[in-house]
Formats: C-alpha cells, structure tokens, sequence
C-alpha cells in the first residue's frame, strides 16, 4: 500500500488534468447523452480560460496552504499528533473528512448571498460537458481552500496525505461533469454511498430544488444523512440557470464580473 501511494502523490496533477480532460472530452463525441450542444470547441475555450486564470492564482493559495500546514505539524496541532491512527486509517479519515469540508463549504455556498454570487459561476453553463470542471470564479479558491486547509489542521494531516486527497478526488470530479450519461444500475449501487455523475449532474439542474441538493463531491452519504439528497431522470434535466441564459452572460468576462454585479436568482 505504501508503494501504491507513493506512486499516486508522485503524479503530476497538471499532467493527469491533461489527460483526464482529453479523454473524457474524446468520450463525450463517442457515447449517447441526451444532452447534445453545438459549439463545442468555443464552449471549451470559454471554460478553459477560468483554470487559465486558477493555475496562476492557485500559487498563492498552494503557498499559504502549505505554509500554515508546515507550521501546524510542527507544533504538533492536531488530531492525529495526538493519537496511534494507522497511516492507512489516516487515509480513509482524511478523505471522509475533507470531503465533508467540501460538503459542508459548497452547502454554505448556495446559502449564504456573498458566497452565491461566486458559486453562480460554476452553475451557470447551460451546456454541461467536461470543461464545466473549469468554470468555476478563481476568488472561490480561497472559499474552499480555507475549508480543506483548516480539516487538515484540525486532523493534523501531513501534506503527502493532503496532496494525496486533491488527486483522489480529480478524477472524480473530471467525470461528474462530463456529457456521459451512465446505466442507472450504477446509482442504484454505487450511488448508495458515493456521487455517481447522474447524481452530480442532478446539482446542476436549473431547478433550485435541485440546484439546493447533492452537495457532496465523493460520498452522497453526507446530502442523505442530513437531508439534501434527491433524485431525477438524467434526460430530463436543463442545465444552467435562468439568470445567465443568452449569449452575452456566458462569456468568460461576463462570469468573471457578475459577482460584483446585481444579479436576481430566478427559481
């Protein structure tokens, strides 16, 4: 096991980023969806400039995050300095815990109006495929960063396990975002416990019951056990939401302004 995460901390995100984005793009041209769009590659390129424009900012936040990290373990703060946890318990917990976080973070997200205005951006692509990963407003970095940096602290984790949570969970949210439509027998199976992509995609419905559901990125367990779970057909979802239909507020400079701009949520 300790050659195996070895191995998995030892790739290069960027890297895996690439590749996982090139498949599944490829896959989305290949396999049935119910939700076919036109201008694909100008959607692409209007996603792609957000992680453009994240991989810069990311620098800084990777920065503090390993700093405030560094210094924690140090003074022997947190959890797992202070109790015999088996490193591969340690793995388990932290990826539970950090998931939570993500939880707990993205809930508040849709809650609370200052955090919604940056949130709004991810939720705004009518036309949902894989370069959706990439559209998300750069300032929410430090949302759920603060989230996943004090998780760490609180649990004491080194930063080989926290580096290993982040590309654990890259694949996972590459695929939940792609225009692939999987069997249902996978959410009646795996989708008991984990966020199957049909189970994501439903998060994205332009419906606010939906959108106000299905927060959690790895394990559904945390929407079914305090309350924000639901279910619906895959074919019968529409992406996006009202206020940003048309041309003129999907583009990229658009996205990245409106959350200083006064913007109604239409339900």
């Amino acid at each position: 096991m300790d050659n195996l995460f070895e191995y998995i901390i030892g790739i290069d995100q960027n890297i895996a980023l690439v590749v996982l984005i090139a498949l599944f793009y490829s896959l989305e041209r290949l396999l049935e969806s119910p939700h076919k769009h036109q201008n694909r590659i100008p959607h692409f390129l209007n996603n792609a400039v957000f992680q453009i424009i994240f991989f810069g900012l990311n620098i800084i936040i990777a920065a503090i995050q390993v700093s405030l990290l560094k210094w924690s373990n140090a003074n022997n703060f947190g959890l797992f300095h202070h109790l015999a946890v088996p490193f591969w318990l340690q793995i388990i917990l932290a990826i539970a815990a950090l998931d939570l976080s993500s939880y707990w973070v993205h809930r508040t997200s849709h809650r609370l109006p200052l955090l919604w205005r940056l949130h709004r951006v991810h939720h705004s692509d009518n036309n949902l495929d894989t370069s959706s990963f990439f559209r998300g407003h750069p300032l929410e970095g430090f949302t759920f960063g603060s989230g996943f940096l004090l998780t760490a602290m609180l649990l004491g984790l080194e930063m080989n396990v926290f580096i290993f949570y982040f590309i654990a969970v890259l694949p996972v949210l590459i695929i939940q975002h792609s225009n692939i439509e999987t069997p249902l027998w996978i959410d009646k199976t795996f989708g008991r416990i984990f966020t199957t992509p049909n189970l994501h995609k439903i998060h994205h419905h332009r419906d606010q019951h939906f959108t106000d559901s299905n927060y959690a990125d790895i394990f559904i367990l945390w929407d079914k056990l305090f309350g924000t779970y639901t279910y619906a057909p895959v074919s019968e979802i529409e992406f996006g939401l009202r206020e940003f239909d048309g041309a003129g507020k999907q583009t990229w400079w658009y996205l990245l302004i409106s959350p200083f701009v006064n913007i109604k949520r239409e339900k």
